[in-house]
């Protein structure tokens, strides 16, 4: 195996790549089998099966790094890639053998292994759940993904992690019509696990994804302009961590807070958020979509706490970010593929559930929105500043959720925002995501409870 002969060959590309000096260096390989297979109009409109492998090289030397990638894994194509990197002839020094680790996502059903029919067969099972829904539904756009990706990682500290992850993914989007009038809803769902992950449980997943997005589709039908203005906020736990992932999780990323470009920067140990708020960044919980045993530098995950009771208390740090300051890395160290040097990234992003009733924190809200899921939107890190859209959202009246509103979004800041919840429910959501920084992409999770923010500006059109 490819994989086998790397690892053989790792001292020797190491004590090449060290001739020069340098803080640290290693070799990357990846094995990736991937399948997107996208189902309209009563078939599949698009199916793509693929595998890739390649080797990274990346060395830091005084606090820079160099990085090189190749698909031709034997000795002469590694051999040269090292020399591009650095043009000494000899040897450095580097440890050898200190530890050796490996992890794996637990797997019944291989992703690599389970046929297309069977793949087709979820698809065929989402459509018809969309289109037996409401009459009104006109068309069912449905997506699934998958991955299994085996990387190994050989490092100048001595240290060898092999790590296997395995992702599944399903997408539902549904079109409703009615008087000419046409809305759309979507929905998610996807974690670490193979196949048997639209089995387990007691919910159906398949249904469950594929009338949430038809619901929404319905909903919007009847759906009545959104009021512009400022006025209280409930984000519901279904909602997912969209706020907490863009407006505040990207801020806490130690490569833009330790460049000056996040309004979090140099506020360790400060008060960033209302006492109510906790976030964490978790890349150990069981099947979460941000989830794996080691990151792509082979720094075991773990639980990060970055805002505790309010109280900025650490950022997300990758091997680089933590050389450059002093810093222990947190397993945030995560590329797209092996042509991609690691950066810092999040994982599973939360906040972490407090002890209100959801039901009380609408109760108490005289007039303002319910957001139930917000959708895509835009931040600007170094202020805070945000605009996300809301998918499905509701008018609340006298305590009361009345009419369905669209065309509306949230305007805010981020660090004002978390300043200003007055409410945090004891229930917890989940959404999954694609997140892109740099150029690259990186499957996360994120989540919330139900929050109350004392004041966001809703953008309307009335």
């Amino acid at each position: 195996m490819k994989k086998s002969f790397i690892r053989e060959i790792a001292p020797y590309l190491l004590t090449r790549l060290m001739s020069e000096g340098g803080q640290y260096g290693e070799i990357f390989y990846e094995y990736r089998y991937t399948t997107t297979l996208n189902f309209e109009n009563r078939k599949i409109q698009r199916a793509v099966e693929g595998y890739d492998e390649g080797v990274g090289i990346r060395i830091i030397k005084d606090g820079r790094t160099l990085y090189g990638y190749t698909t031709d894994l034997t000795k002469d194509s590694l051999n040269r890639l090292v020399t591009t990197l650095v043009r000494k002839e000899g040897e450095g020094k580097i440890r050898v053998g200190l530890m050796y680790q490996t992890g794996y996502t637990p797997t019944l059903l291989d992703p690599e292994d389970y046929s297309i029919r069977r793949k087709k067969e979820i698809l065929l099972k989402a459509d018809d759940t969309v289109r037996a829904f409401d009459g009104r539904i006109i068309q069912a756009s449905i997506t699934l993904r998958d991955s299994r990706r085996k990387v190994l990682i050989v490092n100048t500290l001595g240290e060898i992690v092999e790590d296997t992850q395995s992702r599944v993914a399903l997408y539902v989007e549904a079109v409703a019509r009615e008087d000419g009038t046409l809305q759309k809803g979507y929905e998610s769902a996807g974690g670490t696990a193979g196949y048997e992950f639209f089995d387990s449980g007691d919910v159906d997943i398949i249904e469950f994804v594929s009338m949430k997005a038809a619901h929404r589709a319905v909903t919007g039908l009847r759906a009545k302009p959104a009021p512009a203005g400022s006025m209280p906020v409930v984000i519901s736990s279904d909602a997912g961590g969209t706020m907490i992932h863009e407006a505040v999780g990207h801020g806490l990323e130690a490569d833009l807070a330790e460049n000056g470009l996040s309004v979090y920067a140099g506020k360790i140990g400060e008060k960033v958020a209302s006492e109510l708020i906790t976030v964490i960044d978790d890349g150990t919980i069981p099947g979460k979509m941000g989830s794996y045993s080691f990151d792509d530098e082979g720094v075991p995950s773990q639980k990060t706490v970055l805002i505790e009771k309010g109280y900025l208390k650490n950022f997300m740090y990758d091997r680089l970010t933590a050389l450059k300051t002093g810093k222990q890395p947190t397993g945030n160290g995560r590329r797209d593929t092996y042509r991609n040097i690691p950066i810092v990234r999040m994982r599973n992003t939360y906040i972490a559930p407090g002890k209100d009733n959801p039901h009380d924190l609408i109760k108490d809200t005289k007039k303002g929105v319910y957001v139930v899921k917000m959708g895509g939107g835009q931040v600007n890190t170094v202020n805070g500043d945000f605009m996300f859209e809301i998918i499905e959202g509701y008018m609340i009246e006298n305590g009361e959720i009345t009419y369905p509103i669209r065309g509306a979004s949230l305007l805010g800041n981020g660090p004002e925002a978390m300043r200003d919840v007055e409410g945090v429910g004891y229930d917890l959501g989940w959404a999954i995501g694609t997140c892109g920084k740099s150029g690259q992409a990186a499957p996360v999770g994120d989540g919330q409870p139900t929050i109350k923010i004392k004041k966001l500006t809703l953008g309307g059109t009335v």
